[in-house]
């Protein structure tokens, strides 16, 4: 594998390196809504508290979303997975979709590390992987030089879901494949309510502690406006149970999906706080004691456009008239 690999990376290098003019970043957005050097920071404290890679909701959601290769006839020799379930990716691909070249991104230098290191211990010969620490606002990949891009429950902590989303597009071939799966608006909805009743209760007001989410009528308009031919969307929830509300926040901590806010309020109080799982638990807890939690998951795909993909005709160029139709069937 020396020679190969040694041309691989050569590439890589170059596809990474090239002349910025043709890299797929734009300008930043200029509404800051997250604080991303603070999600840099979870997304480390995130890899630290990973004792163990296996999650059943990660798991569950990268299963998911990596299914809707065995949908797809072509093969996706080379991949980018940035952001995210990285380790749930690598480890669910399980061959789908035909990757040799795989290269995973994050924004987490600790993230990272720990990917190489689960390489290390379980290399999968049949995928060449690569690793490099960026930020998905400026993706650092030449124009029209992937056939996959696969983003598992990272986008929705950009600045510009827009703007990475069109940078994902101009990064894949004619024909190549954009997978991507963010949280929804419906998600931790009863977090969200316990958490406003004690503020109110507790301090006369609310500040923002959990982050706006997109609505699932929004993700075929982003898909749009990203310029992506034939997208697709859908929806799945999943409640997990939880023994308290703490144990719901570890599990939010362990995931690098706690608040990154940028206009977020001051810590949480501990009265404030106490109030909150007790609210929870007086409002949703289950006979037995546990809590739920809802995540809900929206699956996007997106292709960038190609000859072979089906069009519209142009407006105007229809022979019959619905008015014939209306004559020869009312």
């Amino acid at each position: 594998m020396g020679a190969a690999g040694e041309i691989w990376r050569r590439g890589l290098r170059s596809a990474m390196r090239g002349s910025s003019r043709f890299f797929c970043t734009e300008q930043s957005s200029r509404v800051k809504i997250f604080d991303r050097n603070l999600k840099r920071k979870q997304r480390d404290r995130a890899a630290w508290l990973m004792r163990r890679p296996e999650d059943s909701l990660l798991d569950a959601v990268a299963e998911n979303l990596l299914d809707r290769l065995e949908d797809c006839k072509k093969t996706f020799p080379t991949a980018l997975c940035m952001g995210g379930s990285l380790a749930a990716i690598r480890r669910l691909l399980n061959g789908r979709g035909g990757i040799e070249k795989l290269i995973m991104m994050d924004t987490s230098h600790d993230m990272v590390e720990l990917c190489k290191q689960t390489e290390k211990n379980s290399p999968n010969e049949n995928v060449e992987t690569s690793f490099v620490v960026a930020d998905e606002e400026f993706l650092p990949v030449k124009e029209s030089s992937l056939d996959l891009v696969i983003s598992c429950l990272g986008l929705h902590w950009t600045n510009d879901l827009p703007g990475a989303m069109i940078q994902s597009r101009l990064a894949l071939k004619p024909d190549g494949l954009f997978l991507g799966a963010i949280l929804g608006g419906e998600t931790l909805r009863e977090l969200r309510i316990a958490c406003t009743v004690a503020q109110m209760e507790r301090e006369g007001g609310i500040s923002p502690r959990l982050s706006p989410l997109a609505q699932v009528r929004d993700a075929g308009n982003l898909l749009t406006r990203a310029g992506f031919s034939l997208p697709g969307v859908d929806v799945d929830e999943y409640t997990v149970r939880y023994n308290s509300a703490l144990e719901l926040i570890e599990h939010l901590r362990t995931m690098g999906e706690t608040n990154a806010l940028l206009q977020r309020g001051k810590i949480l109080t501990r009265d404030t706080a106490l109030a909150t799982a007790a609210v929870y638990e007086s409002m949703f807890a289950a006979e037995d004691g546990t809590i739920p939690a809802t995540f809900q998951v929206i699956y996007m795909t997106g292709w960038r456009e190609h000859s072979s993909h089906q069009r519209a005709k142009r407006r105007g160029s229809a022979t019959v008239s619905f008015n014939d139709i209306q004559k020869q069937f009312g």
